[in-house]
């Protein structure tokens, strides 16, 4: 176990001079790097060598250490504190992002996001009717099977109506600068996370705030609701993950913490897909972003191996938990610096997990290899068993892609780390969470969306066996992929949005094509191109329609029938929030629109990437 350091030596950061000077040159410029991973990547070029090194031989806190510090005591240590000599070879910007990326939350983010501060609290601390029960759209995929299909019952919206829909109110994320958490929508309340760490409980129909509690970092996971089994203040309670790897439960009607528990330990950890409540147990799934760090020669890279983890979700116990690289990362030689370099490692688990009722399994897709040679459970879809986690079959998408391009590798050859990969592969992670669907006959097929623009149809009753395969691009994929956050399904088809511009319908039976729409780029009033449209968030449906968002910040609502598109929407603007925060939308390159009681809700802000806009609000859309 490494060694834990005393609070008084934690901002005891150490910087090693010839590092930060001739490495910035050694490894030459890199490409546009996302613009939260700012951080990530100075403090991997410049930090990494005494923090996070034990080889280094130094008595410098660990990574996980410092993120217990708020992102003001980083700041103010690397600016007029203890660490203000090797601070000043960064940027303001640079120490502004790596006290951030540390801390897990914006600055000034501390005490603003507060409920009990905001102007808008609800009158009442209300009822919570039964979560479970429509109209309701709970967790990120609606259903268990991660259809994100909202039946006619529960979406109290048609699709006459969709192109009558108006906005209602917006609420602004105070402190936010990226909107990427989706709001859950049970009990006649909107539950939401945001990038300061706060989860906020909402009026469905006003946008009052009944409550807000802040995690110990930026929440991105949809919020799953469901029945407690002990009492408290209500009946149910929520939980959803953060990015420092923290799960949470907390009382849904008060916001009053029930649990946490920490499922990984790897100080790059973090958890991005939601995680799956089915019968009392949280299905948890873990990613990382170690492979930003391997751009440091100093860092022995690479031992992060994503995993799923299921929780007991009454007290919060871990029940089992299963790395989907079996093989533990082991030493394989070391570098030019003297670095230890490890193999294998990788496969982060970036979506929410698929529940299978009839065979009591689970389904996740993996990313990518960090190290090579990868490992033959990345680019995967992979079945776990539910009781026992044991991991029943692996299909495997894309094999030998081991990739470290946020790490500078694929940017540009003169200037590569020795710690990158050999051959660079294509980064096709499996991405998105598998969508479960019924054919006729009582067949069953299994959809694996890949970033690489193709989607597999698998069957779950045949350990996975190839059905059939879709190819809905040639076109090679950017950095985000061509399907980023996935698809929804229908009876009969299902629809997938590409960050080429384009949004597709398959047939589920078959995977054939049944309509192909191109995605028009924004204009201005001149009509000259503004953003080059790429719709890349998840796509959600409702009977005949299908909602998009886009990158130039375009929410679209496209026929289920024909793929004519019927409503649009421009978000990337200013609005007057019911909470007084000033906010404005931005790019939605993440998390879909859910749909429930009548209404539509939808986030804009995702502005992770150059190029891109963060905002921060949440709006609510209804029938004119």
């Amino acid at each position: 176990m490494r060694k834990q350091f005393p609070r008084r030596v934690v901002l005891t950061l150490c910087f090693s001079a010839s590092f930060c000077s001739a490495r910035a040159q050694d490894q030459g410029q890199v490409s546009p790097v996302p613009i939260t991973r700012v951080g990530e990547v100075t403090f991997a070029r410049h930090c990494a060598v005494c923090h996070g090194n034990p080889d280094a031989g130094l008595q410098a806190p660990d990574p996980a250490t410092l993120a217990q510090l708020t992102p003001e005591a980083i700041y103010a240590a690397l600016t007029t504190g203890v660490m203000r000599v090797q601070g000043q070879k960064l940027t303001d910007e640079e120490q502004q992002r790596v006290a951030e990326f540390l801390s897990g939350r914006p600055l000034g983010s501390a005490q603003a996001g507060d409920a009990k501060l905001m102007p808008n609290r609800c009158s009442t601390s209300g009822t919570l009717h039964d979560p479970s029960a429509p109209p309701s759209w709970n967790g990120w995929g609606v259903d268990v099977e991660n259809t994100r299909f909202q039946p006619a019952s529960a979406a109290g919206l048609t699709s006459e109506q969709v192109s009558k829909l108006k906005l209602s109110w917006a609420f602004g994320f105070p402190g936010g600068v990226s909107a990427w958490g989706q709001p859950t929508v049970a009990g006649e309340r909107v539950f939401v996370g945001a990038d300061t760490g706060y989860v906020y409980s909402l009026s469905a129909k006003t946008g009052c705030v009944y409550w807000s509690y802040r995690a110990q970092a930026a929440v991105r996971t949809a919020i799953s609701i469901g029945p407690l089994s002990k009492p408290a203040a209500s009946k149910y309670a929520v939980y959803f993950g953060d990015l420092k790897a923290n799960v949470y439960a907390l009382d849904a009607l008060t916001g009053e913490p029930l649990w946490t528990t920490r499922v990984e330990n790897h100080y790059t950890a973090r958890i991005t897909g939601a995680p799956k409540l089915y019968r009392n147990r949280l299905y948890v799934p873990v990613s990382s972003i170690e492979e930003v760090g391997a751009w440091a020669l100093d860092y022995p890279c690479c031992t992060f191996r994503g995993s799923v983890a299921a929780l007991d979700a009454t007290s919060g116990k871990q029940l089992w938990k299963s790395y989907v690289i079996r093989e533990k990362p082991r030493p394989i030689r070391k570098n030019a610096n003297g670095a230890q370099l490890w193999s294998p490692a990788g496969a982060a688990v970036w979506n929410s997990p698929t529940i299978d009722v009839k065979r009591q399994s689970l389904y996740v897709g993996t990313g990518g290899s960090y190290t090579e040679p990868a490992a033959k459970t990345t680019d995967s879809i992979i079945s776990f068993d539910l009781k026992t986690g044991k991991m029943l079959w692996a299909f495997q998408g894309t094999a030998r892609d081991a990739y470290l391009g946020l790490a500078g590798c694929a940017q540009n050859v003169s200037s590569r780390s020795e710690n990158c990969p050999m051959v660079e592969g294509p980064d096709w992670d499996f991405g998105s969470s598998a969508i479960l669907r019924t054919l006729p006959g009582h067949r069953r097929i299994l959809l694996g969306p890949q970033k690489s623009g193709n989607v597999f149809g698998l069957d779950p009753d045949r350990k996975g066996a190839l059905v059939w395969k879709a190819e809905l691009a040639r076109t090679p994929p950017s950095t985000t992929g061509l399907i980023a956050f996935g698809g929804a399904a229908d009876e009969l088809n299902a629809y997938f949005a590409l960050t080429s511009g384009s949004m597709a319908a398959l047939k589920l039976t078959d995977g054939k094509v049944v309509w192909s729409t191109p995605v028009r780029a924004k204009t201005d009033r001149a009509g000259q191109l503004v953003r080059t449209a790429g719709p890349s968030a998840a796509v959600s449906a409702i009977p005949g329609v299908a909602f998009v968002g886009d990158w130039d910040g375009t929410l679209r609502a496209f026929s289920t029938l024909d793929g004519r598109m019927i409503w649009e929407y421009d978000t990337a603007q200013e609005y007057a929030t019911v909470n007084g925060v000033r906010a404005k939308g931005g790019s939605m390159g993440s998390a879909g629109a859910v749909i429930a009681e009548g209404m539509l809700f939808v986030g804009s802000g995702y502005g992770l990437y150059t190029g891109t806009k963060p905002g921060n609000v949440l709006l609510a859309f209804s029938p004119e």
